[in-house]
């Protein structure tokens, strides 16, 4: 295994995970929903078609790139703690999962926006809780990688600090949506989206452009014995 090689990999997939989740939305959904407005929404979406198609199939580009980020930072970390990197990996397809299967809500959506506006808006913020529901799990998979990389010893202890710290920003803002929606509203920007996007594009840029230290990897792999065998050897150190 070249962990350089899979760093750079993962951050470059990392990356366009997060300008999906950015630009996505705001190119295609935030153009078509109307806060308070079941009926302008459902005429919006009846009459643009294809641009709600373009947001759902954003969001899943997001989970197809999801699926190889968790094996990459599942390798790359797992010789920190292997039972710790295997609990973060479930919480995140989990996570995953779920996003999935949310992206039919946006689908019936569509389907109504015809004839049926209330069940459009119905159906969108169901969206929303079900995305909250998915981001728990993802909070959850954000403090067990920040744990990772911040005792790791071959990716700055910042960054899990950081890392950590938008986990707990997401387990925090999607309780509050389930629970008080009105309050997480209003700390969506503070709560979440700060911490998380610093966190999130800081690790993607350090794995794209710096990767790991390679030798301070090979070395926990070979403390780890035998059962790492086949992420070790000749090839580890090199970029």
């Amino acid at each position: 295994m070249r962990p350089t090689r899979y760093a750079r990999i993962g951050g470059a997939l990392y990356l366009v995970i997060i300008v999906a989740g950015i630009v996505g939305p705001l190119l295609t959904r935030e153009h078509l929903i109307v806060p308070g407005d079941a009926a302008a929404t459902a005429h919006n979406i009846a009459a643009s078609p294809q641009l709600w198609r373009i947001g759902i199939a954003a969001n899943v580009v997001m989970q197809l790139c999801d699926v190889p980020v968790m094996l990459i930072l599942f390798l790359l970390l797992s010789p920190v703690n292997r039972n710790v990197a295997l609990l973060t990996i479930l919480f995140n397809i989990v996570q995953t999962a779920t996003l999935v299967a949310n992206q039919l809500t946006l689908v019936a959506a569509q389907l109504a926006s015809a004839d049926q506006p209330a069940l459009t808006q119905l159906a969108i913020q169901t969206y929303a809780y079900g995305e909250a529901l998915g981001l728990v799990f993802f909070g959850f998979t954000l403090l067990g990688e920040g744990f990772l990389i911040r005792h790791s010893g071959y990716l700055p202890w910042i960054l899990g600090l950081l890392v950590q710290i938008a986990g707990v920003s997401y387990v925090i803002n999607s309780f509050l949506l389930l629970v008080a929606p009105d309050l997480a509203n209003h700390l969506a920007t503070i709560v979440i989206l700060v911490p998380a996007f610093v966190a999130e594009l800081s690790l993607a840029l350090w794995l794209l452009l710096k990767g790991v230290d390679a030798s301070k990897w090979e070395s926990r792999v070979r403390s780890n014995g035998p059962s790492y065998g086949a992420f070790s050897g000749s090839e580890a150190g090199t970029p």
